[in-house]
């Protein structure tokens, strides 16, 4: 087992355009679901077959950047002890401006956390508010301030775009302004309306317009081509990264390995036979229920046969500029990528690109790659 993923499932408040498992909780909520957390890693460090060593742990949300610094101190330290953490291994928090000071980051260094990932979103105040977030652009820019000063030399950050009423313009200033602060990697994220959300219900209602497709394409492109331009890898859809810099933990997710998963709505995967993925109900009550019975609260979502297995595996691999590793997905399942899929490649051969060794999709691909990769499942 080379990873863990820990979900922290409270927030300060609840964005409109959010979809993910997330309330807005009192502080004795959250002190109380740390508690859980550590009997949840307990519980499923008891029932591991061998010890597990771990590369990367990831705390997403939510916002974890809500727990104090000696709670993730204590939640590392129980880690280690339960399961091992490698010296060298990379622990991500993700953090709001807004949930932050300069002491509580010096505090999660002491700690241990060596990767932070900042849900910026945009540095402009009206863009701000209208996507329902607590923090001011100011606030942003202090919080990355703040992280540099505590010691933090590998820094994601957020940036949504694709926004209701942004134009090429105030994108170009908004990806501009981010760049300032010379971040190690770069996450960016067109806004969608989710079935559930505020926003899915305003668009309905025709309060608010998404952005059309076109514009939505030469914004895309536009920030692959700056960020490129400043030195970025653009490594996956929505990742870049500077080199040597790119995010281990989620290269977990796409490499399809081993990873836990502690805490409610947490999801992993277990790399045996085909493979498994399971996750802990998205329900705080039946969380604690069952953590208090001394259950451990995984439930099995999908076993996948050979076929299930090479699907999976493709989906993956093509939103990676790596691609397909024609050697390695002969190495597992026992049959050639171009044979298997030969119908969906000569249907997209305009958008592979392919070598000896790999084949991967192009930009314009990735563009399109929720109708491309229909192809392949």
């Amino acid at each position: 087992m080379s990873s863990l993923y820990l979900h922290i499932p409270f927030c300060s408040s609840k964005c409109p355009y959010c979809d993910f498992f997330s309330q807005v909780g009192t502080q004795r909520q959250l002190d109380r679901y740390v508690e859980l957390l550590k009997r949840n890693i307990e519980i499923v460090s008891q029932g591991l077959a061998q010890p597990a060593s771990l590369n990367t742990i990831f705390f997403g949300g939510g916002t974890p950047s809500l727990l104090s610094a000696p709670q993730f101190e204590d939640i590392l330290n129980l880690i280690d002890r339960s399961f091992k953490i490698q010296s060298t291994a990379e622990i991500t928090v993700e953090a709001n401006p807004g949930t932050l000071n300069l002491s509580k980051l010096k505090g999660f260094r002491h700690a241990g956390v060596n990767r932070l990932s900042l849900g910026i979103q945009s540095l402009n105040d009206r863009s701000l508010r209208l996507l329902g977030r607590i923090h001011s652009a100011s606030l942003a820019r202090e919080s990355i301030v703040a992280a540099r000063t505590a010691g933090f030399d590998n820094i994601n950050l957020d940036l949504m775009f694709a926004l209701p009423e942004q134009n090429m313009a105030s994108l170009e200033v908004d990806i501009s302004a981010l760049l300032e602060f010379e971040p190690e990697h770069v996450s960016l994220y067109g806004l969608s309306f989710e079935e559930g959300t505020e926003y899915s219900a305003r668009q309905q209602s025709g309060q608010l317009k998404p952005c059309g497709e076109e514009l939505y394409a030469d914004q895309y492109m536009f920030l692959h081509h700056h960020l490129l331009k400043e030195g970025y890898e653009h490594y996956e859809i929505s990742n870049f990264a500077k080199a040597n810099r790119r995010c281990n933990h989620n290269q977990v997710y796409w490499q399809r390995k081993n990873c836990l998963a502690i805490g409610a709505g947490a999801h992993g995967f277990l790399d045996q036979e085909w493979g498994t993925r399971w996750h802990i109900p998205a329900d705080m009550c039946l969380y604690e229920k069952l953590l208090l019975q001394g259950n451990d609260p995984v439930e099995i979502l999908e076993r996948y046969d050979h076929s299930g297995a090479m699907k999976e595996y493709v989906y993956l691999a093509l939103r990676t500029s790596n691609g397909v590793n024609l050697q390695e997905f002969h190495g597992r399942f026992r049959v050639d990528f171009h044979q298997v899929f030969a119908e969906a490649i000569h249907k997209m051969k305009r958008y592979l690109r392919s070598s000896n060794d790999h084949c991967c999709l192009d930009i314009e691909g990735w563009l399109i790659y929720d109708h491309l990769i229909s192809h392949f499942l």
